[in-house]
């Protein structure tokens, strides 16, 4: 698989990057080793980039995955939501930890929202380019589901890579549309900043439409590489062939459509409503006592984390 360099920082991924979200307990809930397994076979197939979070809980996926897979020739980001020193050092030293690893190549911040957040996280920030200074991380960076999440990371020169939500018809984004978005990273862009899309499906929104959805993305010269989430080989297959010849065989595209995920909430849900303070889609409602999904779910599955009962999954 072609690999492309992520801005100005040298680092070389590849087009396709792993989201490692999927194989948590919260979607497919797959073991350790099933989990690795993926991993390791998504390596095979030429995918050396691969998307996780603190938030995840997955670091142990990854580990796991790394005693097969040359660690210089992968690259690893990670995010999360500190905003003092001390909460930054203690997720880099969780990371690292966790992750048995002397380095993670790319540190971002979560769900960034405006230059406003970011001025909010400044000593995170601060932590995070002292660290890459003494070799423990190789580039800084944000995540985003906000137009001016990107608009803001243009202000400020440390913010090198951005994760945006991307996609055809712009699901997910919260303020603007699609074409806003673009305009927004083709700044970035020009700024020197690496670009790697999210949701590039809409969360499987659009999985009726994934050849015209995958040439959408692929078609915007400045997004370097597509994350997107994988929990079946069949899954890794379709999606490599998608980015490497712009198609996949028939019956795996037949099986690609059928799948329809969805959000489903336990009979014992309390409506307790910390999924719907949690959502940032308005994605989910409480409806005579239970939470409900409605059309603005992306299944990002992050209300199922802020569920007590554990009783939200994606299926």
């Amino acid at each position: 698989m072609e690999r492309v360099k992520l801005g100005n920082t040298g680092i070389e991924v590849s087009r396709l990057c792993f989201g490692s979200l999927t194989m948590t307990p919260a979607q497919a809930n797959l073991s350790i080793r099933e989990g690795a397994e993926l991993i390791k076979y998504a390596y095979s197939k030429g995918i050396n980039f691969i998307d996780t979070a603190e938030y995840y809980e997955n670091y142990q996926y990854i580990r796991e995955a790394l005693k097969d897979i040359n660690r210089k020739d992968y690259v690893i980001t990670t995010k999360c939501y500190a905003y003092t020193r001390e909460m930054a050092a203690k997720s880099l030293d969780k990371a690292l930890r966790e992750l048995d690893t002397d380095y993670i190549d790319i540190f971002m911040l979560h769900e960034q929202e405006s230059i406003y957040t970011l001025k909010g996280h400044r000593e995170a920030i601060e932590f995070f380019l002292e660290a890459k200074e003494q070799g423990k991380i190789r580039a800084f960076g944000i995540s985003t589901h906000f137009i001016a999440g990107v608009l803001g990371a243009n202000q400020l020169n440390e913010v090198e890579i951005i994760h945006p939500i991307i996609n055809i018809d712009g699901i997910g984004i919260q303020d603007g549309n699609v074409m806003d978005m673009i305009k927004a990273l083709e700044v970035s862009h020009s700024l020197g900043k690496g670009i790697y899309g999210m949701k590039p499906l809409g969360g499987g929104h659009l999985i009726s439409r994934y050849k015209e959805a995958f040439e959408f993305v692929q078609n915007i010269e400045y997004i370097h590489s597509i994350a997107i989430g994988m929990q079946s080989k069949e899954e890794i297959d379709c999606n490599v062939s998608l980015i490497e010849n712009g198609t996949i065989p028939m019956n795996l595209a037949d099986n690609l459509k059928k799948k329809n995920r969805k959000l489903i909430v336990a009979d014992y849900c309390i409506g307790c409503g910390n999924c719907v303070n949690r959502c940032c889609h308005s994605g989910i409602e409480i409806i005579e006592g239970k939470a409900v999904p409605n059309e603005n779910c992306i299944l990002c599955s992050y209300c199922a984390k802020a569920c007590p009962e554990f009783c939200i999954k994606i299926v």
